[in-house]
């Protein structure tokens, strides 16, 4: 090959560019990932994924996630699916372990989906609460987030991994968030800044779920976002622990366990293979 094997996958839209650097690493500066994530000038992703060897006993892979602007993000639930998958077809197992820097995720193959791909469970770990995890930028009611932006007000703050600020809506899609969700991600209130999502209650365990990603904009789908929004609406009586998430790219079934680990379930695909060209790379 005279370029670098790539993967473009997806989860319910949530599209990815896999690079495998377990037999040898790339240098991929802040602008080479850049270039990578573009739409026009690259191959065009919600996010760059990376293999590389794990680092803790345990561990199958360890997945770095790259956001489109070049910064590094701590989870992402669609990609760690989409790489659970690469894995699991590899080893011809059931069960993959991938680490990433917000901790060990557990996944599971649980059947297929009706349109004949898999369908992976991922453990994503424990839903952190208090405000210093989050974090923001002072103590406060995690449940009531004391900052708002035009229709957008009293969000419920979550981190499943990074930092999710959910705000309960009458109307998701009449939410101009493309507006909105930058001025949100970038408030002061986040030293970290913020992924900024919009629910509405459709009906029992059920919910409407659109997603400003921090460091990537609009998506069609957030699987943190969803654990988050899942986990907000039960601190809020609007559901039990347990519901279907309506995304635009389709839906995510997400349960808030007992333990206070958020469970995600969904499909997963590869949209195609190829080669990335040495100019990406230099």
């Amino acid at each position: 090959m005279s370029g670098t094997p790539f993967l473009k996958m997806h989860g319910l839209g949530n599209d990815f560019v896999v690079l495998d650097a377990r037999g040898a690493g790339f240098d991929l500066t802040a602008d080479r990932r850049r270039a990578i994530a573009d739409r026009r000038m690259g191959v065009g992703c919600d996010q760059l994924i990376v293999l590389e060897p794990p680092t803790e006993r345990g561990a199958d892979v360890f997945m770095r996630i790259f956001n489109p602007d070049g910064g590094e993000a701590g989870a992402c639930g669609n990609a760690t699916r989409c790489v659970a998958s690469v894995l699991m077809d590899e080893r011809k197992t059931d069960h993959v372990t991938v680490q990433t820097i917000a901790g060990l995720l557990d996944s599971q193959r649980t059947g297929t989906g009706s349109n004949g791909l898999p369908v992976i469970s991922v453990d994503m770990g424990p839903a952190r609460l208090d405000w210093r995890e989050i974090p923001v930028h002072a103590a406060c009611d995690t449940n009531h987030l004391p900052v708002g932006a035009g229709s957008l007000q009293d969000p419920v703050g979550t981190n499943v991994g990074n930092p999710h600020a959910t705000f309960f809506v009458a109307d998701a899609d009449a939410v101009p968030l493309a507006e909105l969700g930058p001025k949100l991600e970038h408030d002061s209130f986040f030293p970290e800044r913020a992924n900024i999502g919009v629910a509405q209650l459709l009906g029992e365990g059920r919910l409407r779920l659109r997603v400003w990603e921090r460091g990537a904009g609009l998506t069609l789908a957030c699987g943190s976002g969803a654990c988050a929004a899942v986990v907000a609406a039960s601190r809020r009586g609007l559901v039990k622990r347990k519901a279907e998430i309506v995304l635009d790219g389709g839906t995510l079934d997400i349960e808030w366990l007992r333990d206070n680990h958020v469970m995600m379930t969904g499909g997963i695909a590869v949209a195609f293979k190829g080669e990335l060209d040495r100019s990406l790379l230099s």
